[in-house]
């Protein structure tokens, strides 16, 4: 039997996002200044950080979760801020570029309530911003990771990024098929999100200097944390408040295969043979039929377990931490994972 390890963090996450945001923001910056027009000026505007014209505008360029995972992981490992910092910022870029490419791939129109890029300057220079970015992100580990680990740290982010293409082409061809179990839904969503989470925490600890059983252990973390995260984000997407999220909650529109429904589909209950009913059809969802997709999976139980599973992965990835002790940031990061509305 797992120990359950408590979770009592030492300070709240919102303080370590904002240090990590202010410790990683100049050198993102100077990757996305030094990108050729107009990808500077759409990579400006998708982060945030200045409006359609290049001017600057009071955006939002995200929660730094990742960034702030891979420089709690180096403090983890003993090392120091300032040395995961490249790793940090190449995380992000990647971040960035998969979200870029998701808007496209899922046709979504807003991110943080904002026109994504690829409604304003069309479908293929959104997808070359995301392929500079992950460019950018691939030659600053090369040039700018300590200790002699710029080969290694590349090799894992890019095996990261196959792994994350493999899971998004599973949840993009997965959506309309009706043999999803939960196990394919968590291989899929560990490629999605996992993957790189994992990425992000190993990278920590390679700017840190750590031993190699470390830096795996440390890539567990992160992982189960990246399923944990994923998990919530299943929830939000059919019962968060669009105005908190800053997107629609069109998961279900879309009769998306997350897991709240795949868990619901696999209860052998009366709602889950209506809900596949509702998921078979060849109509648009109405409201109607959203709002009753939603009940069907709660009473089915797909809500509560799904919360239940994040939970658990919560705790896997706090048995994974080297040492609790020097991992409060990763520990407060691990409270936030779970208990968030966007």
């Amino acid at each position: 039997m797992t120990a359950v390890v408590s979770v009592s963090p030492t300070q709240p996450p919102t303080e370590i996002l904002a240090r990590t945001r202010k410790l990683v923001e100049p050198m993102l910056r100077e990757a996305i200044a030094a990108l050729p027009d107009p990808l500077r000026r759409m990579a400006g505007y998708h982060f945030g950080w200045w409006d359609v014209r290049g001017n600057p505008a009071p955006g939002e360029s995200g929660k730094m979760l990742r960034p702030a995972l891979t420089v709690s992981a180096c403090l983890a490992c003993g090392g120091v801020p300032e040395d995961a910092v490249p790793a940090a910022v190449a995380v992000e870029l990647i971040h960035n570029f998969t979200l870029i490419h998701d808007d496209v791939m899922d046709g979504d129109t807003l991110r943080h309530a904002r026109p994504t890029v690829w409604t304003i300057w069309g479908i293929p220079d959104a997808v070359l911003l995301g392929d500079a970015l992950h460019a950018v992100a691939a030659e600053l580990l090369v040039r700018a990771m300590p200790h002699g680990v710029g080969a290694q740290a590349l090799q894992r982010l890019e095996s990261a990024v196959i792994e994350l293409c493999r899971g998004q082409h599973e949840d993009c061809h997965g959506q309309s098929g009706s043999g999803a179990t939960i196990a394919d839904c968590e291989r899929m969503e560990m490629g999605k999100t996992g993957a790189l989470m994992g990425c992000a925490c190993a990278l920590g600890a390679l700017a840190a200097g750590a031993a190699p059983a470390t830096v795996a252990a440390l890539d567990r973390c992160g992982r189960e944390l990246g399923l944990a995260f994923q998990f919530t984000d299943d929830l939000i997407g059919i019962w968060g408040d669009p105005l908190v999220s800053g997107k629609p909650t069109s998961d279900l529109a879309r009769r998306k295969r997350s897991m709240p429904v795949v868990a619901a589909l696999c209860s052998q209950t009366a709602q889950a043979a209506e809900l596949a009913r509702i998921y078979g059809g060849r109509d648009p969802m109405s409201p109607t039929d959203i709002a009753r997709a939603a009940e069907l999976i709660e009473e089915a139980g797909g809500r509560n377990w799904t919360q239940r599973q994040a939970d658990r992965h919560i705790q896997a990835a706090l048995c994974e931490l080297p040492d609790a002790r020097t991992a409060a940031d990763l520990i407060a990061l691990a409270c936030l994972v779970t208990h968030r509305n966007r």
